[in-house]
Formats: C-alpha cells, structure tokens, sequence
C-alpha cells in the first residue's frame, strides 16, 4: 500500500500495523515514492549477514527446536543405558 507523508503522520499507528500484518507499506512525497516501513522480522532477515558456504560448513550446527527436542530426548535415554560387556578375547 502507498500512504502520502500527511496521511502516514496522521494515521502512524495504523501504517504500522499494515506493515506487520500486510507487508511493506510505501510513503510518497508529491507523487514520488521516498520510504518504506517493513515489518521488524523482515529488516532483520534483509540486514543480516551473509554467509557463505566455508562459513556454514565451519560454523556450529543450526538446529531448530524440534530437533533440539528429539536430540534431547535420544542423549536422555542413552543415559540410561547400562554398559555393556565386551569380550576382547585375553585372557582365558
């Protein structure tokens, strides 16, 4: 949506609700297009740092809470598992 600098000063609040909820809303001048208010999550997805392949491949795993969870669980029930005997074969 495109709001005129007077219309996006008077209606603030609503301006930015539109952003959050429908997207990036355009602020003209005289016709001419000079701002953008977006949603926070959007700049901050638009801002963040790129990373290139070296970097993924050397940097931490990047898990999101569902497989945090599952990891959880698995490390919870192996430690409750009781060593087993092995046979190396010395002795007798």
């Amino acid at each position: 949506m495109s709001w005129q600098v007077q219309e996006a000063e008077q209606c603030f609040s609503e301006v930015l609700r539109a952003a959050q909820n429908d997207g990036p809303q355009t602020i003209t001048r005289h016709g001419e297009e000079i701002a953008v208010v977006i949603d926070i999550n959007e700049y901050r997805r638009l801002t963040a740092p790129n990373k290139n392949l070296i970097d993924l491949l050397l940097g931490p795993p990047y898990f999101d809470d569902d497989v945090v969870s599952v990891m959880e669980e698995i490390e919870v029930a192996r430690k409750k598992d009781f060593p087993r005997e092995i046979d190396i074969g010395i002795g007798g």
